[in-house]
């Protein structure tokens, strides 16, 4: 009985002795883990993702746009680079989103950034894509990407303001007024306005002093700030932050269209500082212009709005308000259930082609001038491409290696245009650069996001009623309607 007796505390104390050793390893390796830098552990850990042997060292890296060395990429050791028109090595990465170019401390190093992870947030763009020959300043006024932005219908709502306020008697007709940020054009075209005012209150209780430090004033309309609270706060304008949900993850201001998120929200690149469960974060650390319809579909069909309750439904097909679609889904049927709403109808078009596609950079990003009609932007039309009865398309030849059209096209990556291409011009006398006519009277457009490459039937000498005057897309839906079920049951066919 004694000799079981010391056996059992001998065994418990053996037990004991190396359960202690544990904890104290287990407290030494942790204790040396804190003591290592944190770029020497996230060097670490992009070496183990990657399976290349770790060399844990200062990196420096001076811009020769600065001619000033900065230490971000010892830790950012995998982030991608943004883009081929932003190259590393000549911009680095204070030069768009600040920051302390010398500081290895994550906290001090991020303390000076612009607009958080975005640069582009309107709160700071002109500091950085607004900086002098970047994307403002040019005699070209095509060039100046923030003017045209800001005064864009995209970034100022002021059409849809205009429409809500008029209808409920808080203003005399459609003009723009208001905006869901300010905007001024120095040079105003006619039938533009020169101005728009933030969009107002209600009452003097209904402000804050954010909304007074954005100047908002008080109109004594009630839906003033009912409008504002349920429309314009809820995430959806280029000014606003997103709604932290499914499809609806997104960026602001530029970075809203041109750095594209997944609908989960999740990092899916090489940067071990991304948390690749935290969601909230773009795809990879990449501006693009091939644009998918996805990028478009975080603002846009994702439900409807009731002017009657001054409330958002959501898509009943779609998360939050519907059940998440399988992973093992094909991409082709995916696409047709997330691009449109299930109560519309579309053509052949609709479905086959991406948002960038019809939509030109004019039309998404405005020409410089305050617009407060969604006909002063709609500018592309059926006959753009198709023609109409008795013309074909209208074009226009390419004539310079650096004109707008040919830029478009190097950016998009794989445009294969050149100087003395036809392609095709819509009412304003923007070159397509995608769609061209390959031989006298036959067209062709190149798909800017999946690359694909259509013939463009033309309306002239088929059996087509089209009419010059009828080029709204209900014209066209009322014989080339192509219905949801038949084109899934067409998508799932091996």
């Amino acid at each position: 009985m004694g000799a079981d007796r010391r056996s059992f505390s001998i065994h418990q104390l053996t037990m004991i002795a190396a359960a202690a050793i544990l904890l104290l390893l287990a407290v030494i390796a942790a204790a040396w883990t804190v003591a290592r830098p944190s770029w020497e552990r996230y060097q670490q850990a992009y070496a183990q993702a990657t399976g290349e042997e770790a060399d844990p060292a200062v990196r420096s890296l001076t811009p020769t746009l600065t001619g000033e060395p900065e230490l971000c990429t010892t830790c950012h050791v995998g982030l991608e680079e943004i883009s081929p028109s932003h190259p590393l090595a000549a911009f680095g990465c204070v030069t768009c989103h600040g920051g302390d170019r010398l500081a290895l401390d994550k906290d001090r190093a991020h303390s000076t950034l612009r607009g958080g992870r975005n640069p582009s947030d309107f709160s700071v763009v002109e500091a950085s894509c607004g900086q002098a020959n970047c994307h403002a300043g040019y005699a070209d006024p095509e060039r100046n990407h923030i003017e045209r932005v800001g005064n864009s219908l995209q970034a100022t709502y002021a059409s849809g303001i205009a429409l809500v306020r008029f209808s409920f008697g808080a203003q005399p007709d459609l003009d723009g007024r208001y905006g869901a940020i300010p905007a001024r054009d120095p040079r105003p075209a006619p039938g533009h306005p020169p101005a728009l005012d933030p969009m107002p209150v209600s009452s003097e209780a209904d402000l804050t002093p954010a909304l007074i430090a954005q100047g908002v004033s008080v109109s004594g309309h009630p839906i003033d700030t009912q409008f504002r609270q349920s429309c314009l706060n809820s995430g959806c304008h280029l000014s606003e932050q997103p709604k932290p949900a499914p499809y609806a993850y997104r960026s602001t201001s530029c970075a809203a269209c041109h750095y594209l998120y997944d609908n989960d929200g999740l990092y899916k690149g090489d940067d071990p500082t991304i948390d690749r469960e935290e969601a909230g974060h773009g795809r990879i650390h990449r501006l693009t212009t091939a644009i998918p319809y996805t990028q478009c579909n975080h603002c846009h069909n994702r439900g409807n709005y009731s002017l009657r309750d001054m409330a958002f439904t959501s898509r009943p097909d779609l998360p939050p308000a519907g059940e998440p679609l399988s992973d093992f889904l094909p991409a082709t049927q995916r696409r047709l259930i997330e691009y449109y709403q299930p109560i519309g109808q579309f053509t052949l078009c609709e479905w086959e082609l991406d948002c960038v596609d019809c939509h030109t950079g004019q039309e998404a990003m405005g020409d410089g001038h305050i617009a407060d009609a969604i006909a002063d932007v709609q500018v592309t039309e059926c006959r753009t491409c198709h023609g109409t009865l008795t013309e074909p398309p209208r074009t226009a030849l390419i004539t310079e290696p650096d004109e707008t059209a040919m830029r478009q096209a190097r950016l998009n990556g794989q445009g294969d245009l050149q100087v003395g291409d036809r392609v095709v011009i819509n009412s304003q006398g923007e070159k397509m650069w995608a769609v061209k006519e390959t031989i006298p009277g036959h067209f062709e457009e190149m798909l800017k996001v999946s690359r694909e490459v259509l013939d463009v039937p033309l309306v002239q000498g088929s059996a087509c009623q089209q009419q010059p005057d009828q080029q709204e897309s209900r014209y066209c839906h009322a014989c080339h309607a192509y219905p949801r079920d038949d084109v899934l049951e067409s998508a799932s066919q091996p």
